[in-house]
């Protein structure tokens, strides 16, 4: 059966011309014709030297080719492949050959253009890449258009980083970088689009909140000395200030930060505490370090009988020192059997005393003595063997001096 008689079976022909025609032009009503000015989304069909053909959903492809076509680099060019699906704008609705002339470039540029409007309303952080530089500043790539980074919007460590003489010295080593960055302020008609990387940056706020983030208390973490106070050290850990209290800067006495420190020292710091809520970080500097009051007192055990020099006499008790560095607390309840009101009824500031060591407590560096327990029985058995290790010591030692050194004849 002919198609004219599936469209009607028992229609004349003059009838089924004209029916036909109807169907061809109620086709054409579903057809969107183009109009110039707009941006339609096609599909490469076909690619040549001198034109490229888009099916742009009309009876006829849409035609690339020209002005357009020689305006396009080899890049773009060679971006383009057949079955792709790209945007263009309808520069003429209709040529002498009945095709829609297209710009791909246009269409980009009008998109590109929607974006930046959308990301200035948002207030939103784009990332881009800098493809230039000039005596003002950095060219960059955002979305697809050129746009102006001024040196006066450089982020706080493009900043620091720009050394040297003219834009090439300073700049040049940062062209294909990424950079994150604000839109400033845009014109599409006169192509002016600005950017800021400072605005982009994160509020101190901010940096702080992400640094107590990434903290871990009793972890140990590299920072730098800031500032420094009487109180103690400011030092900037993984982008945010914590707090190193003076007691906490040595394990030796100091009266100011400073006998210790520098700004812009490289430090290791414990994090002792953080407090998310108020933002603060507590911090220790000393206890990254071995504690050399320990190594001091290591040769030191609990009821060993030691000398000291009384040093100080107090309500509750005398201090004596042991050797330099160490010093010891003889309790009052520790100097006599008998009750005493003050040290003093019993001890005097300078004098040397045989003490017995009751307690060492390493994490308060406290050594606890006793004068009244020097001639206790409880330890007469530690005394006797650490007197009897101290005369094989003692023997040892005479030994060694008293030994015969050979003559060069061979006798004694």
């Amino acid at each position: 059966m002919s198609e004219q008689e599936t469209l009607n079976p028992g229609a004349t022909q003059e009838e089924t011309t004209e029916n036909m025609e109807t169907l061809l032009d109620r086709e054409a009503l579903h057809v969107k014709v183009p109009r110039s000015g707009e941006i339609r989304k096609g599909v490469v069909v076909n690619i040549s030297p001198s034109q490229i053909l888009v099916s742009i959903g009309t009876k006829s492809e849409g035609v690339i080719t020209g002005r357009e076509l020689e305006s396009m680099s080899e890049a773009e060019r060679a971006s383009l492949q057949v079955g792709q699906e790209i945007p263009v704008y309808v520069l003429r609705a209709e040529d002498a050959n009945g095709n829609a002339l297209l710009s791909y470039r246009r269409a980009r540029d009008y998109l590109a253009w929607q974006q930046v409007a959308e990301a200035k309303a948002r207030d939103e952080v784009i990332q881009t890449r800098i493809t230039g530089y000039n005596k003002g500043g950095l060219e960059v790539d955002v979305f697809g258009l050129r746009g102006f980074l001024p040196n006066s919007q450089f982020g706080s460590l493009r900043r620091a980083q720009a050394s040297g003489e003219g834009a090439e010295e300073r700049w040049k080593q940062w062209v294909g970088e990424t950079v994150n960055v604000r839109i400033l302020e845009f014109d599409r008609d006169r192509h002016r689009l600005v950017v800021s990387e400072r605005a982009a940056e994160p509020s101190r706020q901010e940096m702080k909140a992400r640094a107590i983030a990434s903290l871990e208390e009793g972890k140990i973490y590299t920072g730098v000395v800031t500032s420094l106070a009487d109180f103690g050290a400011f030092v900037n850990v993984n982008g945010a200030d914590g707090l190193v209290h003076l007691s906490e800067i040595s394990w030796e006495h100091i009266s100011h930060p400073r006998q210790a420190l520098k700004v812009g020292q490289e430090v290791r710091v414990k994090v002792l505490s953080l407090d998310r809520e108020n933002m603060r970080i507590s911090l220790s500097i000393r206890q990254t370090m071995e504690d050399p009051w320990r190594k001091k007192v290591a040769h030191y055990s609990r009821g060993q009988l030691v000398e000291g020099v009384i040093t100080r006499l107090t309500k509750f008790g005398a201090f004596a020192r042991l050797e330099e560095g160490v010093e010891g607390l003889i309790h009052i309840s520790e100097i006599s059997d008998q009750r005493i009101n003050h040290p003093k009824e019993v001890l005097r500031e300078g004098e040397v005393k045989t003490l017995r060591i009751i307690r060492i407590d390493h994490e308060q560096r406290r050594i606890g003595l006793s004068l009244r327990q020097v001639d206790s029985a409880a330890y007469a058995d530690k005394d006797f063997k650490l007197l009897a290790q101290e005369l094989r010591e003692l023997e040892e030692s005479q030994g060694s001096q008293e030994s015969p050194s050979e003559s060069p004849s061979g006798q004694a």
